[in-house]
């Protein structure tokens, strides 16, 4: 012992004091670092500050991690790995002081947190089970702690309590008191329903000789296993490493290469600078007198001078007890006697420098005071980051729906009145929320456009395909969307549905079935047109009824679910009713008799379509359609006559008149519209044929000239037949000896435009009536109706109304997760505080 007590001294006396800095990886390396007085330096340490403080921290470090902190934030500490037979077990032994089990194979399969106080005046131990993940290895809500027999006094009887302790931790299905009484070879017999675990068996230690120390030691890697096994050791020992805050204390036998150890290769892919790694290398005795390079090169490494193998913190060499010396049960003071006499009188151990680098006494204080200077650099770290995960915490919870504190009754019934109450204002358009009424407009909108469509064509010419559609009677308008089930119709065309109707009518009349006919060519075309806006305005109800069920009840998922189907069943019914409303109003119009009380429009309308109809055939030069030529555009407008300007020449194509037909006038052009655009030019006919290349230079430029219309209107004016308009100069055409199919064309075209302006508002006002309003007026009733007699039937009506809204089990479950954190962290919170508060 006196031995040891210089070599101690000596160390001590050489080392400057190190300050405190912020992290581990700004920590100084612990080649120059001081050691507090030791109990063999005649100096009572666990009375001096320096020894309080660390004994503080320890303690709470420990209660930090009974709490499950470690789960929640990166706490200090420190952890031991190394491969099979490298000497992890003995170095856990020689650090500690208690024997670890050793059998054959792999014999440690969970971590041991080992905790040593030496503020004690005799040695005792006790455990602890610390589980805080389930058999599947998930986190629990909260960690339990579980303590493992009596408190033990004799170091003897450890290894037992710890192997039995390693069992029950294996075999989370029993009672863990069922492994008190167990024998060792009885424990070597369980069939144990784990392979691994990541819960803990945890370790208090008071001796009076122990450093102050905290450390993890984790089942030892292993290679010539089950890959499964292999695999499950790795990720547990990643799992610890990996942690920013955590020091590596990595076991290399002397024996075998450094990069052989895989315990080497983890510490370098989680600390890759090697700011916290502790490189501890064992077995130095079993170096031969013989193996120079190889005693050259470690010495290289404990002295930092290898480029290979460079460490922060460096290395340390020990020397731990053989199996010969543990079948002595040799003292912790003896074992460390026969170690530093070991390096003080063998080469090339004796000649290094750097004394405190061997053996344990150096290696545990000097881990101590990193572990103590990580703790103290951390802690207001620690502190700032309970605190954000307590905002968070508090924000997740705040997120969630609030526990339900109304009687249940109250809570479904007000539910139920609010969503009725928030439909009938989506229905009448005075929600906030325009979506229904917005997308409806736009749906009746295409309706409209679809209904204009449909308009018939007739066109008042024997061969109509020549000939421009006839759109509008000023000729403002020309349809680009029409319905393929619209026919071209010529004056022949006409006459031949006038002579299918014809029965046992007087000569000079009209069949009226004919123009019945004629109507129901386009009233059958508003079938699909209103199908097709009322599977529209389908689509956007279920999508608003979706939402609004979600937003009422879908805090409840039963209550959501319930009503969900009851309000979707309303809902098919309205759309039933609705649909036979739009079929209702459909037959109206697409069924004899056509009708309407409308007289004035209708009669103005006939007129001047009439008029139209008269004056396109007094001139069907103007209204031929264009020739195509090859790769000339194709669309809309390219089938009607392009919009001459306001002084544009139209040359008149020399055609044959049939004065019988009176097909052609001698008339010139006269003033129109066309496409919006007034046309003012007065032409000449040309004695030049249609196909002529070259035109009369005559006119080959614009004239102004007032127009013939207005010439005549202005010469009638003057003989006393004052306001009439362009259109009534029609009536001083010459009669047509198709007047008859003129006046049937100028009928049904009346009606269609006085049938349009009904149908374009009946059935969006059928839809909204029969749909919207119907629903929004029977759905409170209908879901009260349907709600009261379900509760009558069942046992109770209160609990059918609480089973209602019963939370969402993934809610609450989610709910009692976060509070269940939140009063971890509290708890955490007031343990950093309390320690900072007793500083």
């Amino acid at each position: 012992m006196d031995l040891l007590r210089n070599r101690r001294k000596q160390a001590v006396s050489t080392e400057p004091s190190v300050e405190p800095s912020l992290d581990v990886t700004s920590l100084p390396s612990l080649s120059g670092s001081a050691s507090p007085p030791e109990p063999w330096e005649e100096v009572d340490i666990s009375s001096s500050d320096y020894a309080r403080r660390r004994r503080e921290l320890m303690e709470m470090m420990v209660d930090l991690r009974s709490m499950g902190a470690d789960a929640l934030i990166a706490l200090p500490c420190v952890v031991v790995i190394g491969g099979q037979s490298a000497g992890k077990s003995s170095l856990v032994e020689a650090v500690s002081g208690i024997n670890v089990p050793r059998d054959s194979g792999t014999c440690t399969r969970c971590p041991m947190e080992c905790n040593m106080s030496s503020h004690a005046t005799s040695w005792s131990c006790t455990i602890t089970l610390r589980i805080g993940f389930d058999s599947n290895g998930l986190d629990l809500q909260k960690p339990t702690n579980v303590r493992f027999g009596p408190k033990i006094t004799d170091r003897s009887e450890f290894e037992v309590w710890l192997r039995r302790a390693q069992a029950a931790i294996l075999n989370p299905n029993a009672p863990s008191s069922t492994f008190h009484t167990k024998t060792i070879e009885e424990l070597r017999n369980i069939k144990n329903t784990l392979k691994f675990s990541r819960n803990v068996v945890c370790v208090s230690i008071e001796d009076p000789d122990a450093t102050d120390l905290s450390f993890y030691d984790l089942p030892g890697l292993i290679q010539n296993e089950e890959a499964e096994m292999v695999t499950l050791v790795k990720c547990l020992a990643e799992y610890y490493i990996e942690k920013k805050n955590t020091i590596i204390l990595t076991t290399i036998p002397m024996s075998d290469d450094m990069e052989n150890q895989q315990s080497m290769s983890l510490a370098r892919a989680a600390d890759p600078n090697g700011e916290r790694t502790i490189g501890v290398l064992t077995k130095p005795d079993t170096l031969g007198t013989g193996a120079i390079n190889q005693r050259r090169k470690w010495v290289e490494i404990i002295e930092g001078c290898s480029e290979e193998h460079t460490l922060t913190h460096g290395f340390y060499c020990v020397r731990l007890p053989d199996d010969a010396e543990r079948a002595q049960r040799l003292s912790r003071a003896e074992s460390q006697r026969r170690a530093a006499e070991y390096f003080d009188t063998t080469s090339p151990w004796k000649d290094v420098i750097h004394r405190h680098r061997f053996g344990i006494p150096g290696f545990v204080s000097d881990i101590s005071q990193l572990l103590i200077r990580m703790i103290e650099k951390a802690l207001p770290r620690l502190r700032e980051d309970v605190d954000a995960l307590l905002a968070k915490c508090a924000k997740d919870i705040d997120e969630l729906p609030p526990p339900l504190e109304n009687d249940p009754q109250i809570e479904v019934l007000g539910r139920v009145n609010t969503f009725c109450d928030d439909f009938k204002s989506f229905a009448n358009g005075s929600h906030e929320d325009k979506r229904l009424a917005q997308r409806n407009r736009a749906l009746y909108a295409i309706f409209k456009r679809d209904i204009r469509g449909t308009a018939p064509d007739f066109r008042p010419f024997n061969e109509p395909e020549d000939y421009v559609s006839l759109d509008d009677t000023e000729e403002n308008m020309t349809l680009t969307e029409r319905d393929p089930g619209v026919k071209v119709m010529g004056i022949y065309d006409i006459r031949k549905v006038i002579q299918e109707a014809i029965g046992w009518e007087l000569p000079n009349n009209v069949p009226y079935q004919a123009k019945a006919n004629l109507i129901a060519q386009f009233t059958k075309l508003w079938v699909a047109p209103s199908e097709r806006c009322f599977v529209g305005v389908n689509k956007v109800l279920d999508q608003v009824i979706d939402t609004l069920i979600s937003t009422h009840f879908g805090r409840f998922k039963v209550l959501e679910e319930y009503f969900g189907n009851l309000i979707r069943i309303q809902v098919d019914i309205c759309k039933a009713r609705a649909q036979d409303a739009v079929k209702t109003a459909l037959e109206l119009e697409t069924t004899t008799p056509h009708y309407t009380q409308n007289t004035h429009y209708l009669q103005t309308l006939r007129d001047k379509w009439l008029a139209y109809y008269k004056t396109v055939r007094s001139r069907p030069f103007m209204y031929r359609a264009p020739i195509r030529h090859i790769g000339e555009a194709k669309g809309p407008m390219a089938s009607r006559p392009g919009s001459p300007s306001l002084f544009e020449v139209h040359p008149v194509p020399d055609v044959e008149c049939d004065e019988a037909r009176n097909e052609c006038s001698p008339l010139t052009m006269s003033g129109r519209k066309r496409n919006g655009v007034a046309s003012k030019g007065r032409t000449k006919p040309s004695s030049e044929k249609p196909n002529s290349e070259k035109p009369n230079s005559d006119w080959s430029y614009p004239v102004q000239l007032e127009t013939p219309e207005a010439i005549a209107l202005r010469a009638l004016a003057e003989a006393g037949y004052a306001g009439l308009r362009v259109s009534d100069l029609a009536r001083l055409l010459p009669p047509d000896s198709f007047e008859e199919e003129l006046v049937v064309m100028a009928d049904v075209r009346a009606y269609y435009h006085v049938a349009y302006k009904r149908i374009i508002d009946h059935i969006p006002f059928t839809i909204e009536h029969a749909l919207h309003h119907a629903l929004a007026k029977q759905l409170s009733q209908s879901l009260l109706t349907s709600l009261l007699t379900d509760a009558a039937s069942g046992p109770s009506f209160s609990e059918r109304m609480k089973e209602l809204v019963s939370e969402d089990a993934s809610i609450a479950q989610k709910r009692l997760m976060l509070s269940t954190r939140k009063e971890r962290l509290l708890n955490i919170r007031q343990r950093l505080v309390t320690f900072s508060n007793g500083i």
